[in-house]
């Protein structure tokens, strides 16, 4: 959206190789400042983001929800037995498996994921 805007950053000060790396195990991203970089990020910016898991039914009403709201039309029987299968074979149940679905599910039925 016209209203947001994404920063990226980096607190790394070793990107460079240490003494051409001392040996071929070694790295040349300091390993703590990896962590440094990924705790500092969240601390600046505060956002986080979770895809927790949700029971069967929570699942199947936000993929119903995704397919009424995107007009896919589908017998329900079948869209429950596709997305159950889908999220089985993804390990998951959760909002992002759901919409990961959904967009599958619109490409083979040739439905076009816009906003309304």
């Amino acid at each position: 959206p016209d209203n947001v805007i994404l920063y990226a950053t980096s607190n790394r000060r070793h990107l460079l190789p240490r003494d051409m790396m001392e040996n071929e195990r070694s790295t040349a991203i300091n390993p703590g400042e990896a962590v440094e970089e990924k705790v500092s990020l969240s601390d600046r910016f505060g956002l986080w983001l979770g895809f927790h898991k949700c029971s069967q039914d929570e699942f199947l009403a936000m993929v119903r929800g995704y397919c009424a709201h995107y007009d896919i039309a589908i017998d329900d029987e079948q869209l429950e037995r596709e997305a159950l299968e889908w999220s089985t074979t993804r390990g998951s149940r959760s909002g992002r498996v759901a919409w990961q679905f959904v967009q599958d599910l619109a490409g083979r039925l040739k439905v076009r994921l816009g906003t309304k």
